[in-house]
């Protein structure tokens, strides 16, 4: 249930009541605001206004606020809810510094791209076309060649529906690859949530962990992070259990997924994780419906709050075609750029893709755009 947000609310809200500040009313010209107006984290994005949420007792209730004004909302917070908002402003407010990956530094000021290689025969849009880690290799430093800052190597789809991998054979399948980029001065992510392939993967070269789990799904995942000391990828799914599809019901998804991220940014930093290296994903497509997506596409920007960097990944999903005639996955590359491309000017500072040089080509557009807004 929805309904307006009201100074006297804010006030009134239970002890349990959550607040949600998330940036709104985007600005192409923020010198022309003076200081009516913030820029998020250290990247190309100001905004003049933020959507304030508060969830209580079941019900949403919201309001835009302007950058001037939301000091005077704060004020009339009680305290626990004043300490979230100042919090958030904090999270969006703090600069993200760059991933040291490596020899490599990947900087976030503006949009990177990860490139996806799954050495797998049974991925939804590119199974059984990398399984020779050889052409997987080569596929690798094509993708870097066209403006990958980083290569995440899958060794496990995570479709709907799709076998379990035993972590031996996991291993096998990603290692020489990982390996063979990382001797040619690639930056490799491990797309995995075992923490026998993080280990392997990390040994090899590896030097980011992405966990489509949120590093729930093995116990030993979260000390094996810990002690490599690498930046990680925490994804929403509803279910840290084999099948990551599994329980996607939600009462508010912006809020839910908002709410287990910002669950496992503390549990991480808790067990001994640089807080400057936690990366959050939504995780588009993960036990989540077509609105739900689309609701997480247009709130993406609440993930700020968290004060990490936020890595997107649309490409070649499943929305896609159920928004366009129920396109195959080898035929959703408009809509890829144009979810990643929305992502660009909410402030996201990873884009995992596909496709590479046309991704690249889209960002070089919206850099181009945002130049001359600036200096126009």
């Amino acid at each position: 249930m929805f309904a307006p947000l009201t100074k006297p609310d804010l006030g009134s809200a239970s002890p349990d009541a959550r607040l949600y500040c998330r940036p709104a009313c985007f600005v192409d010209r923020p010198h022309e605001l003076d200081d009516n107006c913030l820029r998020i984290a250290d990247t190309m994005v100001w905004f003049a206004a933020w959507h304030i949420s508060l969830r209580d007792k079941g019900v949403v209730r919201s309001a835009i606020v302007t950058v001037p004004e939301y000091a005077g909302w704060i004020a009339a917070m009680p305290d626990p809810l004043a300490a979230m908002a100042d919090a958030q402003r904090a999270g969006v407010l703090h600069p993200r510094g760059a991933l040291q990956l490596g020899e490599r530094k990947v900087r976030l000021g503006e949009p990177q791209l990860m490139g996806i290689l799954n050495v797998t025969p049974d991925s939804f849009s590119d199974g059984g076309k990398h399984v020779d880690s050889a052409a997987a290799i080569e596929a690798g430093f094509a993708m870097a060649s066209a403006g990958a800052a980083i290569i995440d190597v899958g060794g496990e789809s995570t479709r709907p529906g799709a076998p379990l991998v035993w972590e031996g054979d996991e291993i096998e399948r990603v290692e020489a690859t990982v390996a063979g980029l990382a001797r040619g001065g690639v930056a490799v992510s491990i797309d995995t949530r075992k923490a026998a392939v993080m280990e392997a993967a990390l040994a090899a070269g590896a030097t980011i962990v992405n966990d489509i789990s949120a590093l729930r799904y093995d116990e030993r995942a979260m000390e094996v992070v810990a002690k490599a000391g690498c930046p990680v990828v925490l994804m929403h799914a509803p279910s840290a259990k084999s099948d990551p599809h599994e329980g996607g019901g939600y009462e508010h998804v912006l809020l839910d997924v908002y709410d287990l991220l910002a669950e496992r940014v503390a549990a991480c930093v808790a067990g001994g994780i640089d807080p400057a290296k936690i990366i959050v994903d939504p995780g588009l497509g993960f036990g989540k419906g077509v609105s739900d997506n689309l609701a997480l596409v247009n709130g993406l920007a609440l993930f700020h709050t968290l004060g990490c960097p936020i890595l997107f990944g649309a490409s070649r999903k499943r929305m896609i075609g159920a928004l366009d005639n129920e396109a195959p996955a080898d035929k959703r590359l408009g809509g890829t750029v144009a979810l990643h491309y929305h992502a660009a000017t909410q402030g996201a500072q990873l884009l995992r893709v596909h496709d590479v040089a046309e991704n690249r080509q889209a960002l070089r557009v919206w850099r181009g755009l945002r130049d001359a807004a600036l200096t126009g």
